[in-house]
């Protein structure tokens, strides 16, 4: 496993190296593309290549590859929008990313089932940060004035998960 998870590694550090010198011997193809509009799409892209090593046989590596895709999409987003205030919120969604690697790793590989719950608890736990702070920074307007709600929902449901049982 080790030894397949270098080979994939050093072959995604070749691919975007690759890139990069290609875009260095050809500068316009860079114009060509416009990377000051698109260049959160090669950080997307890496991580990509982390998900697809992940699915080819080194499950492992798909826990930095959704943090990687996950934050190469936040920021496409942000690019796109202008709105790189949305970045006082949208960390929150970091934990969720670890998260889904977690839940990818673990349907892929029968070693790390474990890592399902666990995966899923953090995509939850992110899910609410999000829109607490989401709600109370202005970027949530579904949420409005009623995000002390959300608060109020997750401590009833930690204190239902942890009672006592009969």
């Amino acid at each position: 496993m080790n030894n397949r998870s270098s080979i994939i590694g050093g072959t995604i550090l070749i691919l975007v190296g690759g890139i990069f010198l290609l875009l260095q011997i050809f500068p316009g193809l860079a114009d060509q593309i416009n990377l000051a509009l698109y260049w959160p799409l090669i950080i997307v892209a890496v991580g990509a290549c982390f998900l697809l090593a992940a699915i080819l046989g080194a499950a492992p590596l798909a826990v930095p590859g959704a943090i990687v895709t996950g934050i190469g999409s936040l920021l496409f987003y942000q690019n796109m929008s202008g709105d790189w205030d949305s970045w006082s919120y949208a960390w929150a969604l970091i934990p969720g990313f670890v998260g889904l690697g977690l839940i990818l790793m673990g349907l892929l590989d029968r070693e790390h089932r474990d890592g399902i719950r666990s995966g899923l608890f953090l995509v939850i736990i992110s899910l609410a940060l999000f829109a607490v702070f989401a709600g109370f920074l202005g970027g949530l307007s579904l949420v409005g004035n009623l995000w002390p709600l959300l608060l109020i929902f997750g401590g009833i449901w930690i204190l239902w998960r942890k009672r006592p049982k009969r």
